[in-house]
């Protein structure tokens, strides 16, 4: 009877263990499979809580600004001077042995980020402009306000800033406006700043192609004289990962009315090559001046009739840049031919004012040393010469030069 009783209470025990063993193991499966399942939603929902966090806690904008300049100039020596005085550059009508320290530009610019859709540019500069007693003076070189991304891909600029003519491209490329204007910035083809609207866009994401557009007084950084208007334009193309540059460009003004009409229209091209190492340009502009000036006729079957005629300038220029050492030496060589109007007739009798008897041809050639990062001592050749138009010009009459060596000294603060 014991025994029996002790037989069944083992039975029964046993029984209860592998009952117990196997609801234990069913609650502790179910309990597993829904405690990773609640950690799997939660963390599903942590995770869409912290993008919805991090972009809420995106950075805030704060207004920035940028203080920048350079400075550039010369020690100089003119070594010969031409016979006629002619030109217009700037050693032109300095005499032979005629020397000095000159600082050709002082910049001094701010940057600011006022949002992120808004950013403003203020520069002031020295240039060469002096006041009656002989003292550097400065003027406002720009200031204007960009509204970023106006339309899609496209920036909007307000007030006085760079033309598209060559500082935003032409310049870039040079890469030497310490030694000298780009070719149709040297011969005045038109200003490197307006006050105006412009559109600076891009048709491409990366910027390889786009445009820019200017509206403008046509008076540069002087204030506006009369109730024309100028209108700039260019496009732009980079290829073979931006190594290779075209840029085509135009611009067009009325210059008067009455007593009859004169304006002015500008084609410019532009096609460059560079890489670490080396760069290469071209450029050649043509400017139409419609009625520039007033001739008289003194062909045979006018008589001498007086009549208004048209001004047709030209000019073409090849430079090139390269890397001897790098960040320490580098070279540069440019050649600029010029023609004030080929529309220069020998049967035409001018106004004592005119000035295009003449055709010019520029030559530069330099080293470029940097002792350190920012500064540069270029020692260059600076030479401009003259040829006369005239049948009966000779000797020096018919080809002169304007020669000057000098030591260019430029430095970068940012």
């Amino acid at each position: 009877m014991i025994l029996f009783e002790f037989s069944t209470v083992g039975k029964i025990n046993n029984s209860l263990t592998r009952l117990f063993v196997h609801l234990h193991s069913f609650v502790k499966n179910k309990f597993m499979k829904k405690s990773f399942t609640l950690i799997l939603s939660f963390a599903f929902i942590a995770q869409v809580f912290a993008q919805d966090t991090t972009k809420a806690k995106k950075p805030e904008f704060k207004p920035s600004g940028k203080l920048w300049g350079h400075v550039f100039g010369d020690c100089y020596f003119k070594v010969h001077t031409d016979s006629m005085g002619r030109g217009s550059a700037q050693y032109s009508g300095l005499e032979t042995k005629a020397n000095g320290f000159d600082l050709r530009r002082i910049y001094l610019g701010y940057d600011y980020n006022i949002s992120e859709k808004f950013s403003s540019e203020l520069l002031v500069a020295h240039e060469g402009q002096v006041e009656p007693g002989g003292n550097r003076t400065v003027y406002v070189k720009a200031a204007n306000v960009k509204w970023k991304n106006f339309l899609h891909n496209t920036d909007l600029i307000f007030g006085l800033q760079s033309t598209p003519t060559f500082a935003l491209i032409t310049d870039k490329v040079w890469g030497y406006r310490s030694v000298e204007k780009s070719l149709s910035d040297f011969r005045g083809v038109s200003k490197a700043v307006d006050a105006g609207i412009g559109l600076q866009g891009r048709f491409d994401s990366t910027g390889n192609f786009g445009y820019n557009l200017l509206l403008a007084n046509g008076s540069g950084a002087k204030i506006e004289a009369d109730k024309f208007k100028k209108f700039y334009g260019d496009v732009y193309l980079k290829l073979a990962d931006k190594k290779v540059i075209i840029d085509f460009y135009g611009d067009y003004e009325t210059v008067q009315l009455s007593p009859y009409f004169k304006n002015k229209w500008t084609f410019k091209m532009f096609l460059g090559y560079q890489t670490e190492d080396f760069t290469i340009g071209i450029e050649g502009y043509r400017q139409m001046q419609q009625n520039a000036i007033i001739y008289t006729d003194y062909s045979d079957t006018s008589g001498g009739v007086i009549d208004t005629g048209n001004v047709s300038v030209f000019g073409a220029g090849i430079f090139v840049r390269g890397t001897i050492r790098k960040d320490k030496l580098s070279f540069f060589l440019r050649a600029d031919s010029y023609d004030p109007n080929t529309m220069f007739s020998k049967f035409f009798g001018y106004a004592p004012s005119y000035t295009a008897l003449n055709t010019e041809r520029f030559f530069t050639v330099g080293l470029d040393y940097s002792p350190a990062k920012n500064i540069h001592v270029i020692p260059n050749i600076w030479l401009n010469s003259y040829h006369s138009k005239l049948d009966n010009a000779t000797k020096l009459a018919k080809s002169d030069m304007d020669l000057v060596p000098r030591l260019t000294f430029y430095y970068v603060f940012k």
